[in-house]
C-alpha cells in the first residue's frame, strides 16, 4: 500500500500553490510550525499550509489528496485540549479561518447558515441581535470556530438546559476524501429519512471528512437572565445545596462547581467575593422571561435555607459577567498550586458527582499531589486538574493519578471524555472504555468514509 509522503515534491506543491495562490498557502517554517500545535502542548511539523477560502478548493484538495495519499489535518482556533488538530503523520493543515460568514439568519425557520471559520461568539451576537438564540457557549467561544464545535461536539456551561453542540447541527456540507460533496441533513427541525449522517459527523474531529458549512438550529432569545454565586464550608454543603435547587424544581442553565483547591487557586491570582472558610461554591444561572427569573431567584433562595451557605452573590445582565469571569480564569490560575497541570474532563452520572470528586481527592492525596475539581455539576461532567512539578519528577506520579482517575470513573458508570474527546493524550486509555466490537464497528466506518486513513490520521475519536 502506498505510504504517506515524508516531504512535498516539487509538483506536490505547485498543485497546491495553484490551488491556493499567494497567502492561502504557505511552505515557510514559521507559518507550519505555528499550525502545528495546538492547546494539548503537543507539536509536530506538517508538510504545508492551506487556507480555503471555498467549498470547491477544499473538493479538489481532498481529491488529490486521495489520489497522492497526503494526510489531510482539518483546523481553525486549535483550542482543543487532546491534540486532535496535531499533524502527526506530517501532511497539509487546512486552516478554515477564511471561510468565516455567516450565510444566513431566518427568524421564521429559526436557522442559521455559516461557514465553518465563523467565531462562536460572533454568530451568537448576529443571531441575538435578531431575538434569537444560539446556546452552546464552550469555554472557548470567543475565539473558537463553529467548525471547531462542530469537530468535537463541543459542550459548555449552558449544557445542564439547552444540551450540547449535536443538538443543534440541523444540516452540514460536508467534502469527503476523494473530493465528493454530500450534504446531510437540511433546514427541518425533524428528519427520518436514513441513517443520521449529521450526527455522525458532529464530533468525528475531521477523520470522516472535512465540513465546509453548517445549518445550525436556533430558539427564541430569553428576555432575561441572572446568575447567583453560592458559598459553602465543604463540598459536602455545595454539593447539598445543589440538590435543594434541583429539588425546588428549577433546571439551571448553567450549575457550576468550585471544590476547595479550585478556590484556593482563585484566592491566589486575584481579589475574590467569599469570607475565608469557603470550602466550596456553586456558580448558577437561569434564564426566561423577567417574571420567571425573578420567580425562580426567590425560589432558590428559598431552597438554599435548607443548607448552611457562607454568603451568596446575586448579579443580573451584563452585571453577572464579573461572576462568570471567576470561573473562566481557573484554568490560568490553576498555576499557582504548581507549574503543571494534567487536565481531564471525566463526566460521572450526577449522582455520582461527590463520590467521583472525593474519590479523585483521595487520589492526589496518596500521590502526594494537589487534585482541583471543577466544572459543569448538572450534568455530571468534571474537570480533573492534576496539579504537579515536572523539574522535581513528578510526572510519573501525575501519570498514575491520571490512570487512577480514570478507572475510578468508569467504575461509577462515567466516561473518559465529556466533551474534549481523546485524540492524542487519551489514545493508549480507549480499551478501558471501549470494547473490541465497538472499536471494530467505528473503525469500519471510518474505512467507509476514508478507506486510504488521509483524514486527521492517527487520532482516536
Amino acid at each position: 500500500m502506498k505510504q504517506y509522503p515524508k516531504q512535498l515534491s516539487r509538483t506536490h506543491k505547485k498543485f497546491l500553490r495553484n490551488l491556493f495562490p499567494g497567502r492561502e498557502s504557505s511552505f515557510d517554517d514559521g507559518a507550519l510550525l505555528s499550525c502545528g500545535v495546538d492547546a494539548s502542548q503537543r507539536h509536530a511539523k506538517p508538510l504545508a499550509l492551506v487556507r480555503p477560502q471555498e467549498t470547491a478548493q477544499v473538493a479538489e484538495l481532498l481529491r488529490w489528496a486521495q489520489g497522492e495519499r497526503v494526510p489531510i489535518y482539518p483546523r481553525a482556533r486549535a483550542t482543543n485540549k487532546v491534540g486532535n488538530c496535531v499533524p502527526v503523520r506530517h501532511g497539509v493543515v487546512v486552516s478554515m479561518l477564511d471561510m468565516n460568514e455567516i450565510l444566513d439568519i431566518d427568524g421564521r425557520d429559526f436557522v442559521a447558515v455559516t461557514q465553518p471559520g465563523v467565531i462562536t461568539a460572533d454568530l451568537q451576537k448576529a443571531v441575538e441581535a435578531q431575538g434569537l438564540f444560539y446556546p452552546p457557549d464552550p469555554a472557548s467561544m470567543k475565539i473558537s470556530t463553529i467548525g471547531g464545535n462542530i469537530s468535537t461536539c463541543a459542550g459548555g456551561m449552558r449544557a445542564v438546559k439547552y444540551g450540547v453542540t449535536r443538538d443543534y447541527v440541523l444540516g452540514l456540507e460536508v467534502v469527503l476524501p476523494g473530493g465528493e460533496v454530500i450534504r446531510t441533513g437540511g433546514r427541518t427541525q425533524k428528519n427520518v429519512v436514513g441513517l443520521d449522517l449529521t450526527r455522525l459527523m458532529v464530533g468525528s474531529a475531521g477523520t470522516l471528512g472535512l465540513v465546509t458549512e453548517a445549518t445550525l438550529k436556533l430558539l427564541p432569545l430569553p428576555e432575561t437572565s441572572a446568575s447567583v454565586l453560592v458559598g459553602f464550608k465543604d463540598l459536602g454543603g455545595c454539593l447539598n445545596g445543589a440538590e435543594a435547587v434541583f429539588g425546588c424544581g428549577i433546571l439551571p442553565t448553567a450549575m457550576e462547581l468550585m471544590d476547595h483547591n479550585t478556590i484556593k487557586a482563585l484566592e491566589m491570582h486575584s481579589a475574590v467575593p467569599w469570607p475565608e472558610g469557603t470550602g466550596g461554591l456553586l456558580l448558577l444561572k437561569i434564564d426566561g422571561s423577567a417574571e420567571s427569573v425573578k420567580t425562580d431567584l426567590g425560589r432558590i433562595e428559598e431552597a438554599l435555607r435548607s443548607v448552611a451557605v457562607t454568603f451568596v452573590e446575586q448579579g443580573s445582565g451584563a452585571d453577572q459577567e464579573r461572576l462568570w469571569e471567576l470561573r473562566r480564569v481557573i484554568s490560568p490560575a490553576a498555576f499557582n498550586l504548581a507549574p503543571d497541570k494534567q487536565g481531564e474532563d471525566v463526566a460521572v452520572p450526577r449522582g455520582k458527582v461527590a463520590e467521583a470528586i472525593k474519590g479523585y481527592h483521595a487520589i492526589g492525596e496518596q500521590l502526594g499531589l494537589i487534585v482541583l475539581c471543577f466544572g459543569h455539576l448538572g450534568d455530571g461532567n468534571i474537570h480533573v486538574s492534576t496539579m504537579y512539578d515536572k523539574s522535581a519528577g513528578e510526572q510519573e506520579k501525575a501519570l498514575k493519578a491520571k490512570q487512577q482517575i480514570f478507572s475510578l470513573t468508569l467504575e461509577l458508570g462515567g466516561t473518559l471524555s465529556g466533551e474534549h474527546g481523546i485524540g492524542l493524550t487519551k489514545a493508549k486509555y480507549i480499551n478501558m472504555q471501549l470494547g473490541k466490537t465497538q472499536q471494530r464497528l467505528m473503525a469500519g466506518i471510518k474505512k467507509t468514509f476514508d478507506p486510504l486513513n488521509i483524514m486527521n490520521p492517527g487520532k482516536v475519536v
